[in-house]
């Protein structure tokens, strides 16, 4: 049995209720070798993904939510051009008089959830700190 596994074996036969049990115990792991038989045969080495395959390719559906760099290049120059929503712009007052809570609550009405909330009020809360950063090198 050791010539065709790669590790040792201990069997025993156990019978229990009238029918006949085969134990076998692993006893300790042998060294891996490269043998001609069994399911770990042949010579092992590592595969180069060629992207040919459909498991080396990702699927569309996994780059769902990944922001590429024209997209947001494109959403900055709309935000550049458009500005923000009147409802942004009520927050950012908000903020400037450190109504972080008061901000929370009042995007939260507006968007719906609370983890929408907090990342609108993050966002915000980073677009005043570079309004202030440009300000601080104009002067």
């Amino acid at each position: 049995a050791s010539a065709i596994f790669p590790f040792s074996v201990d069997c025993q036969t156990v019978r229990t209720r009238g029918h006949l049990y085969k134990i076998i115990k692993y006893k300790s792991m042998a060294p891996r070798y490269e043998i001609a038989v069994g399911l770990q045969r042949g010579h092992k080495t590592t595969k180069i993904p060629s992207g040919k395959t459909k498991a080396d390719k990702v699927r569309p559906a996994r780059l769902k939510g990944i922001q590429t760099k024209h997209t947001k290049f494109v959403r900055d120059l709309i935000r550049e051009v458009v500005g923000h929503a009147p409802y942004e712009k009520r927050a950012m007052e908000l903020l400037k008089v450190s109504k972080d809570k008061r901000a929370l609550k009042f995007l939260k009405r507006r968007l719906g959830t609370h983890i929408r909330a907090k990342r609108k009020r993050e966002e915000l809360s980073n677009i005043l700190t570079q309004m202030r950063k440009a300000q601080a090198t104009h002067k």
